[in-house]
């Protein structure tokens, strides 16, 4: 654990020195001084709202275990988002069944299966907006709608067949069927509640990578579609298993990956990039500090009274 911690911040005071040579940080954040208020304002409300609608999936999935504390789970997900944002390795999606037990009694053999099958739909509503900028670009629509609409069918095909796979995984030894194995586990047992857990993903990643967009191109006015593929690979460079502090440095990486094979300018990218992860974790730190003034949930305030 401590070389993971050593790697992470190697990698953030790297980036940070190398950012200030290239660039310098003083010239990276002028360009603030332009976005007028009432235009900021409404990115960080919007952005705080993609936090309420992950927590009306949370809400909505660990029914009713979680019934009539909607306000304790978007307090749960604004913390779990601090943690998950700003600690390195991938270490911070560990508060999330921490907070789960202790907030609501949900034993972590519940918790974790459907955490990851949550972050699977995360992953895939990603990569179907992806998909489908980079091939109106690049391919023909005969060959990339055929191609989506089997990406897209996949969830459900997984959630249809559940019985059939769990039987086909049952007793099998290796990772790869340990990792099938949570993701069955992690399906819901009603339809409704599946159906309505992809719809809220893709809610939440249309409002977030919109507002994403937004910001980005405040600082670097690319054309949106340009964008979203840089948007999407900064979120998939931010789940790597290795990355740095508050993904300072993976984050760039990620969105100057999508963005790099569209032949835009990369220092004014990289600029506009360095200011939209700011934002975000401005919105991380901002939503972490309003979670402490939610109201605790009843299981913590019952377990500190049972311990006074």
């Amino acid at each position: 654990m401590k070389w993971r911690w050593a790697l992470a911040l190697l990698i953030f005071f790297a980036f940070v020195g190398w950012l200030e040579h290239l660039i310098g940080w003083k010239r990276l954040l002028v360009p603030w001084l332009s976005l007028s208020p009432p235009t900021l304002l409404a990115a960080l409300v919007l952005m705080l709202g993609t936090y309420a609608l992950r927590a009306l999936r949370i809400y909505d999935y660990f029914s009713p275990a979680l019934h009539g504390q909607f306000a304790a789970t978007l307090r749960l997900t604004m913390l779990h988002n601090f943690f998950n944002n700003l600690l390195p390795m991938r270490t911070g999606e560990a508060a999330f069944p921490v907070l789960m037990r202790r907030y609501f009694g949900v034993p972590v053999s519940r918790s974790v299966p459907s955490l990851l099958w949550l972050r699977v739909l995360d992953l895939h509503v990603l990569l179907a907006v992806g998909w489908s900028a980079v091939s109106q670009r690049y391919l023909p629509d005969a060959l990339g709608a055929p191609l989506l609409a089997l990406w897209l069918a996949l969830p459900a095909v997984a959630f249809v067949m559940r019985a059939w796979l769990a039987a086909r995984l049952r007793g099998r030894g290796g990772r790869g069927a340990d990792l099938g194995r949570k993701l069955v586990e992690g399906l819901p047992e009603r339809p409704v509640v599946f159906w309505r857990a992809w719809a809220w993903t893709w809610v939440n990643w249309g409002v977030k990578l919109a507002v994403m967009a937004f910001i980005f191109t405040r600082f670097d006015p690319l054309p949106w579609l340009v964008t979203l593929p840089g948007m999407i690979g900064g979120e998939l460079g931010s789940v790597l298993p290795v990355h740095g502090v508050a993904g300072v440095g993976t984050y760039e990486a990620g969105v100057m990956a999508g963005l790099a094979p569209q032949g835009v300018a990369l220092t004014a990218a990289l600029a506009a990039a360095v200011n939209l992860h700011l934002f975000i974790l401005g919105a991380t730190v901002l939503g972490a500090g309003l979670a402490r003034l939610l109201p605790r949930p009843e299981a913590e305030d019952a377990a500190a009274e049972s311990a006074d």
